[in-house]
């Protein structure tokens, strides 16, 4: 999902979730406990996670990360980018810079030392992160802070030596940064990449040997695309339409065979892709379809529907087709609010408010449906 402008402030997005190993199944959710010592793969197809996406100001992830465990979810996806191209005035946070020059690090007290305070929060809180390193959006940056530097544009990024350079210095200090932290969960490689009107192969290309370098900096720790989930004609899956078309240059089911992905993600948006509400459970069900195919997790890593304080009629039916039509590992909810912070942060219509009461069923009754979830 295009995410909310952000001005002044660098916020973080979170999704939230608890996780697994496949078997026993009565031990579904014991893979949250895992220590960096051991290689963060699944013992199967299933590693059960549950969440929800959003931002948050630095100076209060303390209290979010309190919350998130309170709801007894596990694993937190936090933007690990924000770039910039020239030094933006004082108070603004930003990890790092790109110019004609080069990229350049920001590791001071508005740069990364604000997403160490994310991962020791996460430390303490008993809480694992997915990491993402980019983004296809020109929020926090992204992709397009690349083109501005380097000439490029949304489809030659993918293969444009400088960018790329650029692109896989930034993974690697990220990687080393943190690799070691027992918080560590998932690498990511961009939120929803994109090429449009590209052949499906240039992301292919591109995720396999992207992944192949994460791996070569830490082999410890899973990676996984961040795409949201696009079908090509070759597939075979669907009718053709928008989502099927394969039009955005992205192949679900070829990127979820790539050898150094241990895990596939899609996202659900149906009033934004022109699809009903109920067509969700399809989407999920054909990635799960997938999924138990190649032999790897799929996870819903994001999914919302324009209705403040009153999502359950729509969400909760997907959430149920997670939970008892398929082995789907992972959903996570856009996204997580609360009224419990010091500094303002952004909302959309998609937002679930922490002790709502929609919070309830969508959070914390899931989060326990996903506990006792069956794994065959």
């Amino acid at each position: 999902m295009k995410f909310l402008s952000v001005v002044g402030v660098f916020l973080t997005s979170l999704t939230l979730a608890s996780a697994a190993p496949s078997k026993p199944a009565t031990g579904l959710h014991q893979w949250s406990k895992r220590q960096t010592s051991t290689v963060s793969k699944p013992d199967g197809r299933l590693f059960n996670i549950n969440g929800t996406t959003q931002y948050f100001a630095d100076q209060d992830v303390d209290t979010v990360m309190s919350e998130i465990a309170a709801t007894e979810l596990k694993v937190v996806r936090v933007w690990a980018f924000g770039s910039v191209n020239t030094i933006p005035q004082a108070g603004t946070i930003y990890f790092q810079i790109l110019n004609s020059t080069g990229s350049y690090l920001n590791t001071g007290a508005d740069g990364l030392a604000r997403l160490d305070a994310v991962v020791a929060s996460a430390e303490t809180h008993g809480i694992q992160l997915v990491l993402p390193f980019t983004n296809n959006w020109s929020d926090l940056g992204g992709i397009p802070s690349y083109n501005a530097a380097f000439g490029d544009n949304g489809t030659s990024w993918y293969t444009s030596p400088p960018s790329q350079t650029a692109y896989r210095a930034y993974i690697e200090a990220i990687v080393n940064r943190y690799k070691n932290s027992s918080a560590i969960f998932a690498w990511e490689l961009c939120n929803e990449p994109r090429c449009q009107g590209c052949d499906t192969s240039v992301i292919t290309n591109w995720a396999a040997n992207t992944s192949s370098y994460v791996k070569s900096l830490d082999s410890a720790h899973m990676v996984t695309l961040g795409d949201e989930g696009w079908f090509a004609p070759a597939d075979g899956v669907g009718d053709g339409s928008y989502a099927y078309g394969g039009d955005v240059g992205v192949d679900f089911t070829a990127n979820l065979k790539i050898e150094t992905l241990d895990y596939g993600t899609f996202h659900l948006y149906p009033d934004s892709w022109g699809y009903n509400y109920t067509w969700g459970s399809t989407w999920i069900e054909e990635h799960d379809q997938i999924g138990s195919q190649i032999g790897k997790p799929v996870v819903l890593e994001e999914y919302g529907s324009p209705f403040p304080h009153n999502h359950t009629g729509t969400e909760a039916p997907w959430q149920t087709t997670v939970v008892n039509a398929t082995q789907v590992a992972y959903d996570s909810f856009w996204q997580f609010a609360t009224i419990n912070l010091t500094s303002g942060s952004q909302y959309d219509v998609n937002s679930i408010w922490y002790n709502d009461t929609e919070y309830t069923v969508l959070a914390r009754q899931h989060a326990a449906d996903m506990l006792a979830k069956k794994v065959s």
